[in-house]
């Protein structure tokens, strides 16, 4: 049973991975085929008005040299005036407008309308070639003058224009807007695989804990067992196993953030560790000023320190140095400095050392570092990052808190 829920939990995931993707495709397929038709339109329509210019002129041109034929009534009223919405100017061979229509003037007074007729022709120069009239003498048929009209898109056609880049914007907005809560609800989802996971390694091992503490008790007061610092070595260890399980208890939850002294604190790690790595490596904790305070939860900060100086002492491969720094900052801030001697990060990996998976070792998970920035930026509000790294001589973590 376990086995095909784990692999039809492997499918879903996978399935969701594959659905992003086609929603995306389909997203970019509708964006740009509603482009592509839109586009037809507009030349289709731009056509067509072009040509409703043209047989706006040709009957303008028609009326002034014809003006005694039964046929100008319809001419009137039928093709000039039923131009209502595409914007024309029409000027003389002196480049003077001689009359315009469909141009809004709303709010342009008198004295200005000279000047924002000739502001909009000139973009209309710029828009579209003129349609050329000319004007003949009825008795000689030889022209007199020739005028031209000039135009541009109606309000609709120009709406028509954009309106394909304001649906591929609000298509593009909600595809967006789609594959973060997709993205979203996934890591929401393995958030509380893990949660419930840490949670439910702490209730396990609360059981085996308490089993060894009882037998401490018993080899305590066993007057037989001589090697007492065994037993405070041991003793040393099941306070360790506590302290883990609170941290496993503590994600996925609200911790509490204390005012601590730092210094202490991390000599208190640092004392605990040394026992149990090489004795090649030394490790000195430094404070530059006395009695720094930052707001961290105990057992979850000493597992940040705890997973750096682990990662560094695999780094040296077990032998070197470990430096670790403690500043004051400004803006209320405090700076932790773990500096270790080891073979240092290639620069093309220094952006990938937090990432879930990573590691340069044979065996491990290549979670420390995921747990660790997890644990100082969400919990603590902080920050941690790479401050230096340099192949062959070392790298710098530093960890930013608040105090």
């Amino acid at each position: 049973m376990s086995t095909t829920n784990k692999l039809t939990g492997f499918d879903i995931y996978s399935n969701k991975s594959r659905i992003k993707w086609i929603v995306l495709a389909f997203s970019v397929v509708i964006s740009f085929s509603s482009i592509f038709y839109t586009s037809i339109l507009v030349e289709q329509l731009q056509d067509r008005e072009k040509r409703q210019i043209e047989l706006f002129a040709k009957a303008l041109e028609y009326t002034v040299n014809e003006s005694q034929n039964n046929n100008l009534y319809f001419i009137t009223e039928e093709i000039l005036f039923q131009n209502n919405s595409i914007p024309t100017i029409l000027v003389d061979e002196n480049d003077s407008i001689t009359s315009y229509r469909n141009i809004d003037l709303d709010g342009v007074s008198e004295s200005q309308t000279y000047n924002a007729l000739r502001d909009r022709l000139e973009s209309m120069k710029g828009t579209f070639d003129p349609i050329e009239i000319r004007l003949r003498d009825r008795d000689t048929n030889e022209i007199y003058d020739i005028q031209y009209i000039y135009y541009e898109n109606s309000f609709l056609l120009t709406q028509l224009t954009y309106y394909p880049y304001i649906q591929l914007s609000v298509i593009a907005i909600f595809a967006f807007i789609s594959y973060m809560a997709f993205n979203y609800s996934k890591a929401a989802e393995q958030n509380q695989v893990w949660v419930g996971l840490a949670k439910e390694t702490a209730h396990q091992l609360g059981t085996p804990i308490s089993s060894l503490m009882a037998w401490m008790e018993y080899f305590k007061d066993d007057e037989d067992f001589k090697n007492k610092s065994l037993i405070d070595e041991l003793d040393k260890d099941i306070k360790k196993l506590q302290v883990i399980t609170e941290r496993f208890s503590n994600i996925g939850s609200t911790p509490v953030l204390n005012n601590e002294a730092l210094e202490p604190l991390i000599k208190n790690i640092i004392a605990y560790l040394k026992p149990r790595i090489s004795p090649k490596v030394n490790i000195s904790v430094l404070a530059l000023t006395p009695n720094i305070m930052g707001k961290v939860n105990p057992p979850l900060f000493e597992w940040v320190i705890e997973n750096l100086c682990k990662n560094a002492v695999d780094s040296m491969g077990g032998s070197g140095s470990i430096f670790i720094n403690i500043l004051k900052g400004s803006e209320k801030r405090v700076f932790i400095d773990i500096a270790d001697t080891g073979k240092g990060i290639q620069k093309s990996k220094i952006k990938q050392v937090f990432n879930p998976g990573f590691t340069t070792k044979k065996r491990g998970w290549g979670l420390g570092l995921t747990l660790a920035k997890r644990i100082i930026e969400v919990y603590h509000e902080g920050k941690i990052f790479v401050k230096v790294s340099e192949e062959g001589q070392g790298t710098t973590f530093r960890i930013v808190l608040h105090n």
